[in-house]
């Protein structure tokens, strides 16, 4: 498979983590940062860096834009920089832009200025936690898309000793039963046939609203 390339624009604490995660999926990546000691701290990761600053359209100009699989735009508190940089972005042919947001009123304006996905690293963090920590029922929680999520969940007194079919899960629900944990030991999508039993816990995918119906 070939390996993607990913841009990197900002390394402060969000772009310094996405960078190393992309490094560990041995994917291609170069940063930029106009502090040439935040571009230097990454750079044992194996990826390569220049010191920039990429509100200057020639800067950007000089990475070939359209070659990267994705830009990210992981701007700190410069919010006007990262409007300009996800426009200058898109008119250089970006394929894809990704821009880190602290707000509501902040993602709009800026996928209308060329993001195609806004990030919420806190929000989403916040909203994770919250909603693991406000029910016994619920283990993990990951965000899927908007209001949706992979949950992991307590099955149900009324499910133990039957089946999927017979509960009428998915119909029921409206939730999809991404995988069964029973310890260490993990069962993907799970037939209709399966039992439902007391010591394991359900992965399920759906929206927050149908997920709380199950697990408060």
């Amino acid at each position: 498979m070939e390996m993607k390339s990913f841009l990197i624009i900002g390394m402060g604490s969000f772009g310094h983590h996405l960078c190393r995660s992309l490094a560990e999926n041995e994917c291609e990546i170069m940063v930029v940062d106009k502090d040439s000691e935040a571009v230097e701290d990454v750079l044992p990761l194996g990826v390569s860096g220049r010191v920039g600053d990429c509100t200057n359209i020639d800067v950007l100009r000089s990475f070939s834009i359209d070659l990267f699989d994705a830009c990210f735009v992981c701007m700190g508190t410069n919010f006007k920089n990262s409007l300009q940089i996800a426009s200058f972005l898109k008119e250089l042919g970006a394929k894809k832009v990704y821009a880190k947001a602290d707000e509501d009123i902040q993602a709009k304006f800026l996928k209308r200025n060329g993001a195609d996905v806004v990030i919420y690293p806190e929000k989403n963090v916040a909203e994770q936690i919250a909603i693991a920590a406000s029910s016994d029922n619920i283990f993990d929680c990951i965000p899927f898309v908007e209001d949706y999520y992979i949950a992991e969940i307590r099955p149900m007194e009324r499910w133990l000793g039957r089946t999927v079919v017979d509960v009428n899960f998915r119909a029921r629900y409206n939730l999809n039963i991404v995988a069964v944990k029973q310890g260490e030991n993990v069962i993907p999508i799970p037939g209709p046939n399966y039992v439902f039993n007391e010591d394991e816990h359900i992965m399920v995918l759906g929206h927050i609203n149908d997920i709380r119906r199950v697990a408060y």
